[in-house]
């Protein structure tokens, strides 16, 4: 029997546009951000789902809202799919953060399955506790269609847990677009398989964040197309 999970970056937030560490400091959604969730939800529209999740944040909420446009099912809002407290880098622009915080800003882009702020939540503790989310989710939904609503590093710490099983390939899944959509599969004989990833092929390019982050290069991303 197979579960199939869509799980859905954020649209794009006052952090992303202002490029800083939004962690799990509450943001509002930008102006570009709501033009986003258009297409999001016009894209989940041709969808089956039989259920909606999402993180608690706002940001996610409405995003989640939107995904949930065509079918209004209930949205179940799940704790464990928050973003990464990011501690003492909370509200900190990026371009500060490699002279503030070298050692850590040292790990966040060369070895990132060991980073953890001062004062923060260790990327370790991400994977558990996104891999254990997803998965009971996926659990209670067996042979069914799931829509899950996260954040950006959340989200790639699952992916990165479905495609190699092993953190120190998180470098590896690339950055998401805002709106990204990526889908992997559960089959409780074989397990986890990724399907496609970080796909924003909804988005015109207007609409893109990743396009216009300084610290976030598109040209980065690897995104891959939906089949």
């Amino acid at each position: 029997m197979v579960t199939r999970i869509y799980l859905v970056r954020h649209a794009e937030a006052e952090g992303n546009a202002s490029e800083f560490f939004q962690g799990c400091t509450q943001t509002q959604l930008t102006e570009k951000g709501r033009n986003q969730l258009a297409y999001l939800s016009q894209r989940f529209g041709e969808i089956p789902l039989d259920a909606v999740y999402t993180s608690p944040y706002l940001r996610a909420r409405q995003t989640a809202e939107a995904v949930n446009r065509h079918h209004n099912l209930p949205i179940h809002e799940e704790d464990a799919l928050h973003e990464i407290n990011g501690g003492d880098w909370e509200g900190k622009p990026w371009s500060v953060l490699p002279e503030t915080y070298p050692t850590e800003y040292g790990l966040w882009t060369g070895e990132m399955w060991r980073f953890q702020a001062p004062g923060g939540e260790s990327m370790a503790d991400v994977w558990h506790r996104m891999t254990e989310a997803v998965s009971r989710i996926a659990k209670e939904y067996l042979g069914q269609t799931v829509a899950v609503v996260s954040h950006g590093c959340a989200i790639r710490n699952f992916l990165c847990f479905v495609e190699f099983c092993d953190a120190e390939h998180l470098a590896d899944v690339g950055w998401a677009d805002n709106t990204a959509v990526s889908l992997v599969e559960y089959d409780t004989d074989t397990g986890w398989k990724l399907i496609f990833k970080n796909d924003a092929s909804h988005l015109p390019a207007e609409y893109s964040t990743l396009r216009r982050s300084q610290w976030c290069r598109y040209e980065t991303a690897k995104e891959e197309d939906t089949p």
